[in-house]
């Protein structure tokens, strides 16, 4: 209906739903405690006794500790969900209490706190804002038009392309990322003083961490265990945050028209997961529920998108099947409102 009105009746129309439907949902953004506490600890003591486990059956079968690997990458993913969540200040009423734990999750994640946290709130602020998309080294989050695409010159077409084709971006690109790149402050101008500190001191941790390990058990264990977790963790995380906005039928708006409302039910998904999977991604599949209300721990997700459907609010809905194939949509096709392959 909203689509049927001028731009700004259609926006007020919007804001006086998204007021209705924040205050029906409010209480899913308070935090447990002691849910968040167990949550934690259970997903800590787990990657702390698989990880233990590798690196004890080397002595016995390299096989069985990469094969251990998944596992121990998929206790990642959930602590990044739980450092995430912090980011945000969602797990903790605490500001401190999720500071805290964000930075002890990051030396899990190999991933800088504070850097990561004011990077993804831009992410946040224009999601699916074709008048609002930045620059920058994230990939994931944006994307051009068909049109903008076709304006590029030869080289730079062949550029884009090349840079987002899904063997680069979504295989060889994330480890890369997390390994190397969060190393520096990257994006962070020089006036981010706390946020390019926390690289740096991110960085000491990690050498503290991964040199009492190469003490222990030597330098090419550490490898053998660390680097695959690593890389299948940065893989599924990479996935997981840039399939859900750019699929086939999400929607992109121009600022007009994009209000937090549409751009949450509309410009991201449901990814429907098995329940492991679900388990194992600390429920970020319910992305809808992410971006119209941030402040919802990721343990209360399930019961909030539960609720959106009690009041009849239509969700885009996104399989396994639907989210493997997503990588391969690269650019937004304005004129017929979906998410298209490059051109041939």
């Amino acid at each position: 209906m909203a689509d049927t009105l001028d731009p700004q009746t259609a926006r007020e129309t919007m804001r006086a739903e998204l007021r209705t439907l924040l205050a029906a949902l409010s209480h899913f953004q308070q935090p447990s405690v002691s849910r968040s506490i167990l949550q934690f600890a259970l997903t800590a003591c787990a990657y702390a006794a698989t990880v233990a486990f590798m690196y004890a059956a080397m002595s016995y079968s390299a096989a069985l500790t990469l094969a251990m690997s998944p596992i121990a990458a998929g206790l990642v993913v959930r602590l990044f969900i739980i450092q995430h969540d912090c980011g945000h200040g969602s797990y903790f009423r605490s500001t401190n209490a999720n500071v805290v734990l964000g930075w002890f999750c990051s030396v899990v994640t190999f991933t800088p706190y504070e850097n990561w946290r004011r990077q993804h709130a831009g992410h946040h602020a224009v999601w699916n804002n074709l008048d609002e998309r930045h620059g920058g080294s994230d990939i994931y989050s944006t994307c051009l038009t068909l049109q903008e695409y076709l304006d590029l010159s030869p080289l730079r077409r062949w550029f884009y392309r090349v840079s987002r084709h899904p063997l680069l971006a979504q295989l060889i690109l994330p480890p890369l990322v997390f390994l190397f790149l969060f190393r520096i402050p990257l994006d962070a101008p020089r006036s981010w003083h706390k946020e390019r500190r926390g690289v740096y001191l991110t960085n000491l941790a990690l050498a503290a961490l991964l040199g009492g390990l190469t003490a222990l058990f030597g330098w090419k264990q550490v490898l053998f265990v660390q680097l695959p977790i690593m890389a299948l963790a940065s893989i599924t995380g990479v996935w997981l945050f840039s399939v859900q906005h750019r699929f086939e039928d999400t929607e992109w708006m121009r600022a007009a028209h994009w209000t937090r409302l549409r751009a949450s039910l509309h410009g991201s998904s449901y990814l429907k997961l098995p329940k492991i999977l679900q388990w194992f991604t600390g429920n970020i599949g319910f992305h809808h529920v992410h971006h119209l209300l941030p402040r919802v721990p990721n343990y209360r997700l399930q019961a909030c998108h539960e609720a959106l459907l009690a009041r009849d609010v239509v969700v885009r809905t996104l399989s396994l099947v639907e989210g493997l194939r997503a990588p391969s949509l690269a650019l937004w096709d304005e004129a017929h409102g979906r998410m298209i392959p490059f051109p041939a």
